[in-house]
C-alpha cells in the first residue's frame, strides 16, 4: 500500500469536509465525521489544519475556486452572450453533476450570516474574497458590465436556492431563466 504525502492527505480531508459540511453545515458537522470519511485520526487530521474552522474555510475556497475555473474555461475566448449562455450551461452541469458543490456553497452563505451575528468576521472576510474573484471572472467576459454581472449572478444565486429546495426541472419556477441555465436534463438529480 502506498503511503499518501500530507499533501495528498489535506486533499482527500477538504474534499471529505466538502461533503460532510455540504449535508450538515459548519456547526452540524464534527471534526470526527471528516477524520472517519478520511480514514484518518483527529489528532492527525489537526497536524494537517489547526481547527475546524481551518477545514471549513479549506473546503469554502475548493468550492469557490472550482466555480471560478467552471466560468473562467466556458468562457474562455467569449464575450457578451456568448459568454453568459457558456459559464451558465457550465454552472448548471456543475451543480448538476456535483450537488455537494451546490450545497457547501449554501453551507457557506449559512456559516457566514451565522459567524457575523456572533462577531467573528474572518469566516465573513474569507467567502466574500472568494466571492470577488468570482465576481472578476464573470464579470470580464460579461463586458465588464455591472448590471450584467449582477442579473447573471442574481440568477445563480436563483438557480442555487430551487435546486437546494428540490424543484423539480419541470417546474413553472424555472420558466423565466436563461434557455442554458434551464437545460432540463442537466438538472435532474
Amino acid at each position: 500500500m502506498v503511503r499518501m504525502s500530507a499533501e495528498e492527505r489535506r486533499e482527500s480531508v477538504i474534499r471529505a469536509a466538502t461533503s460532510e459540511f455540504a449535508r450538515g453545515g459548519y456547526h452540524g458537522t464534527s471534526t470526527d465525521a471528516i477524520a472517519k470519511r478520511v480514514g484518518v485520526s483527529q489528532p492527525y487530521l489537526f497536524r494537517l489544519f489547526p481547527g475546524k474552522k481551518a477545514i471549513f474555510l479549506a473546503a469554502a475556497e475548493r468550492c469557490v475556486e472550482d466555480t471560478i475555473r467552471a466560468f473562467a474555461e466556458a468562457s474562455e475566448g467569449l464575450s457578451g452572450e456568448e459568454a453568459l449562455h457558456a459559464m451558465a450551461d457550465a454552472y448548471t452541469k456543475v451543480i448538476a453533476e456535483h450537488p455537494e458543490q451546490l450545497m457547501m456553497q449554501m453551507q457557506m452563505y449559512v456559516a457566514v450570516g451565522a459567524a457575523e451575528q456572533s462577531g467573528d468576521h474572518e469566516f465573513g472576510e474569507a467567502v466574500r474574497a472568494g466571492w470577488m474573484r468570482l465576481w472578476d471572472t464573470v464579470h470580464l467576459p460579461l463586458g465588464a458590465d455591472v448590471d450584467e454581472t449582477t442579473t447573471f449572478l442574481a440568477y445563480g444565486m436563483l438557480i442555487n436556492c430551487l435546486m437546494a429546495m428540490g424543484f423539480p426541472p419541470e417546474h413553472r419556477v424555472w420558466e423565466g431563466l436563461y434557455p442554458s441555465a434551464r437545460a432540463k436534463g442537466r438538472l435532474e438529480r
